[in-house]
């Protein structure tokens, strides 16, 4: 045998007969068979030691040349994340030498026999709980990434939410029903994914952005209640919580109100959390109406463990010789205030690298602030600015006291609102002001059924189906912003988990609602005809839900990123690094289905 090369061995009829994490004191006496990797090999004066690693635990084997002399040569050429097999005797190991660390660390395997099933390339990282390679790297190396110890966690949590979910609903007396893949391109926000048809040229079909229409029409179909983990796909930029592919817990039913959603929500997510990772949720949720949400926190899926909110003060400033102010309220836009009291870790620099973060990163004109200094006195650019009424307002609305730091925003709503979010979001952790509760669950009621986009059009506030509150069905012809939907949201920790309403079951109603969004009839029947016939068929009231599974899953494992609970996902650019894809594909396939490529400054 050369050295640092040996044949690699078949598996033979040597079949495992323990997970690593199996073998414990229980074991001791008895000859078990191992298989896995090699997680680190160390040789102490003619004794090798190895940490065999498989999905369940690490295990120490180890190698003596009175054992085995051949084993013993053998487990030299050993290297990290080789795959080998090992037959041997599970003995106790000394008192000083226990590992109270691992599950397995009171014992050891000594090795008769050693099977070299696979060698493994340099690592590009270390298998270990941390490391320090760089996102792509790890993207690039998915293969070595998913052994690492947080990646496995979490994608065994990710099943054992599956399989909660899936047995709650069932319990609940909900149909797993599969919708189709393959389906109609329909106008509902994002950018399809159009799958061209070699049979029919020149058509397409469009992945599902989600079974939203079709679980409609599984309603329609006298299912009652009908529930999926549904793969979805929107053309859509991405950011760390949003793929191009993701997973859905959808769920839809009949003849029900809000109230009979959103019990069943609060019991699948209790349930489903407490069963996947033993994380325990307060009922009933809490409930808040996103008017609330929006005034006091400036995000409709606040965390509201941060001990920081809020304070309106465009009221006060309407008639303001303070310009910065007075235009932003005459063009519609607001002045809102985010006071931090007892701040006075928040010096001058402090207060600079935040107003340049606000421009920076979050897009602000500027971050006017004010501080209250230990005399009482306001010490702000803006200060000289502002009238004695303006002070009062100020002080009074937003408690202003020695010490106190107050930052302002004055733009339109949506700007002023995002920044200040996620001011409050930043400092709130950064200072140490949030509640030692661990779970922040909350449902968010009463959106508006349109906002309007920055052209000044009436849109969606989330999609076309969702249903007006019946008090409010009067305002669709003559005042339509006033009309609310029966849109809830639920959020964890800070995290729109998912959403859903009560959809259209009058099609009456649903064509005024294309109407108002600018539909015309030809598009609406060429668009949602088949739809519009369905509910004209005897559709009854129904509603639904949808979680972002990926999305919970994050939240439960403490992830970061939704590319730490996925298998296989996309960089930031829709790309998998790992598979080289997206690529391109031969011209004969292309030919056949009867498409061109048309690349970017061709002119064609």
């Amino acid at each position: 045998m050369t050295r640092g090369h040996f044949e690699l061995d078949r598996l033979g009829d040597l079949r495992r007969t323990h997970a690593a994490g199996e073998v414990t004191a229980a074991l001791v006496g008895q000859e078990v068979v191992l298989a896995g990797w090699v997680h680190r090999r160390r040789d102490h004066g003619g004794v090798i030691f190895v940490d065999l690693r498989d999905r369940e635990n690490l295990v120490q084997v180890l190698f003596r040349p009175d054992l085995s002399t051949e084993c013993h040569e053998r487990a030299g050429e050993l290297r990290a994340e080789y795959v080998i097999l090992v037959r041997g005797l599970v003995q106790r190991r000394s008192p000083e030498t226990v590992n109270p660390k691992l599950l397995t660390g009171e014992v050891e395997v000594e090795v008769t026999e050693l099977r070299l099933l696979n060698r493994a390339t340099p690592l590009p990282f270390a298998i270990e709980e941390e490391t320090e390679a760089e996102e792509g790297t790890r993207l690039r190396y998915r293969i070595q990434d998913l052994r690492r110890p947080p990646l496995q966690r979490a994608l065994r949590l990710r099943h054992r939410l599956a399989r909660a979910v899936r047995e709650t609903l069932t319990d609940l007396d909900f149909l797993e029903i599969e919708t189709p893949i393959l389906a109609k391109s329909t106008p509902e926000g994002a950018r399809d994914f159009l799958v061209p048809s070699r049979l029919q040229p020149g058509s397409f079909y469009a992945l599902p952005q989600s079974p939203q229409i079709m679980k409609q029409l599984l309603m329609i179909g006298g299912f009652d209640r009908y529930f999926q983990i549904a793969r979805c796909f929107r053309d859509e930029d991405l950011r760390a919580d949003r793929q191009l592919e993701f997973t859905q817990v959808d769920l839809e039913m009949s003849f029900v109100g809000v109230e009979d959603v959103l019990e069943v929500l609060e019991e699948v997510t209790v349930r489903s959390c407490a069963e996947a990772a033993e994380v325990v949720l307060p009922r009933p949720f809490r409930r808040i109406s996103y008017t609330d949400a929006m005034a006091r926190f400036g995000s409709d899926r606040p965390d509201t463990r941060i001990q920081l909110e809020l304070v309106e003060l465009t009221d006060a400033f309407r008639e303001s010789e303070f310009r910065t102010f007075r235009s932003a309220v005459d063009t519609g836009g607001i002045v809102k205030c985010l006071p931090i009291h007892d701040a006075a870790e928040l010096g001058r620099g402090a207060i600079d690298r935040l107003e340049g973060f606000a421009k920076k990163e979050l897009g602000a004109r500027g971050l006017a602030w004010i501080r209250v200094g230990s005399d009482g006195t306001w010490q702000s650019p803006i200060a000289k600015f502002l009238s004695d009424t303006e002070r009062a307002a100020i002080s009074e609305r937003t408690g202003a006291r020695p010490g106190s730091l107050l930052l302002f925003q004055a733009d339109d709503p949506d700007r002023s609102n995002a920044i200040l979010s996620r001011l409050r979001t930043d400092l709130g952790r950064d200072l140490g002001r949030v509640e030692s509760r661990p779970w922040d669950v909350l449902f968010v009621l009463d959106f508006p059924l349109f906002v309007r986009d920055d052209r000044g059009r009436l849109i969606s506030c989330h999609q076309p189906f969702v249903a007006p509150r019946d008090e409010d069905l009067h305002w669709l012809e003559s005042e339509p912003e006033r009309v609310r939907g029966t849109h809830y949201d639920l959020i964890l920790n800070g995290v729109e988990l998912g959403s859903g309403s009560l959809r259209n079951h009058r099609s009456d109603v649903q064509r005024r609602i294309f109407e108002i969004l600018g539909y015309t009839k030809k598009e609406t029947e060429e668009s949602f005809g088949f739809l519009l016939n369905a509910l004209d068929a005897g559709a009854p009231p129904h509603g639904g839900f949808a979680y972002g599974y990926d999305r919970w899953v994050m939240v439960l494992a403490g992830a970061s990123s939704l590319r730490d609970v996925i298998a296989f996902p996309k960089t930031q650019r829709g790309q998998d690094v790992f598979m080289d894809a997206p690529a391109e594909v031969p011209a004969a396939a292309l030919l056949e289905l009867g498409l061109r490529v048309a690349r970017p400054g061709d002119g064609k």
